[in-house]
């Protein structure tokens, strides 16, 4: 039976043999830039939390783009994993088998415990669906919502937490209304913990309607820049915490948008 949890799953084979064409699309078809790779060097010998921005949904580049740099600089064999949603993990089990291997476990803070208590290093994206599934209009903004159990994890685990802005794959398709008006009507926070049903401008489908509906992403250029580690100790307010983790990527996403 298929456990979303596990983190013995991941495959240092399987990621060692796609590297190289996750590495030829993010060149040739992404057009991708890196800057800031030394905070990524700077803890590569403790258990960190990466967190990023999110764009485009299930099939944005973002991920393809943050998760391949992350192994080109730590290496295969260094145990990373992702949170992925539950719609992925739980309600399109293939799909989630398949991502299991590659690091990918349910978004869920006692799994990002786990994975940091073990030595681990952990990628979230705490903005989810609210964030990945923005209008274009709002391309250039970090949506965090009220989260704050990125923060928790990371001061319960007392393990930094370093940033990574993404710039230009929203682009990758044309989010045209976030459908939090249709995700409430179908009651699919209740179902599948989603807040939005996007409709979009993809390809190869012209529009695309839904949250699970898969796309070729837009061959625009993206830049990830990391950030500076930031370590907050257990008495710092969560709420507060959040806020200077995201006015730091907001910062870094306004100077990356008007270069």
């Amino acid at each position: 039976m298929f456990d979303p949890d596990r983190l013995d799953a991941r495959d240092e084979d399987a990621i060692r043999g796609v590297l190289p064409i996750v590495r030829a699309v993010n060149a040739r078809y992404l057009k991708l830039r890196v800057e800031g790779l030394e905070h990524v060097a700077g803890v590569a010998r403790e258990p960190a939390l990466f967190v990023s921005n999110h764009n485009g949904g299930m099939t944005g580049p973002d991920m393809l783009c943050t998760m391949g740099t992350l192994w080109d600089a730590l290496g295969p064999s260094e145990p990373l994993y992702a949170l992925a949603h539950d719609f992925a993990m739980r309600h399109m089990t293939p799909f989630g088998r398949l991502i299991q291997r590659f690091g990918a476990i349910r978004a869920h803070p006692e799994n990002a415990a786990r994975a940091l208590a073990s030595g681990a290093k952990v990628l979230v994206y705490p903005g989810g669906d609210l964030e990945a599934y923005r209008h274009f209009r709002r391309r250039h903004e970090i949506v965090l919502g009220d989260r704050t159990g990125f923060v928790r994890v990371a001061q319960r685990a007392g393990v930094p937490i370093v940033p990574i802005v993404a710039h230009g794959a929203h682009r990758s398709a044309v989010i045209v209304h976030d459908g939090e008006g249709i995700a409430r009507l179908f009651d699919l926070h209740r179902r599948a913990r989603l807040k939005r049903f996007p409709i979009a401008l993809a390809l190869p489908w012209g529009v695309a309607l839904g949250p699970w509906a898969p796309y070729l992403p837009l061959p625009f250029p993206i830049r990830l820049r990391v950030l500076a580690p930031m370590r907050f100790d257990g008495s710092e307010d969560p709420v507060g915490a959040r806020e200077r983790v995201r006015e730091a990527m907001q910062d870094a996403l306004g100077e990356m948008a008007r270069a």
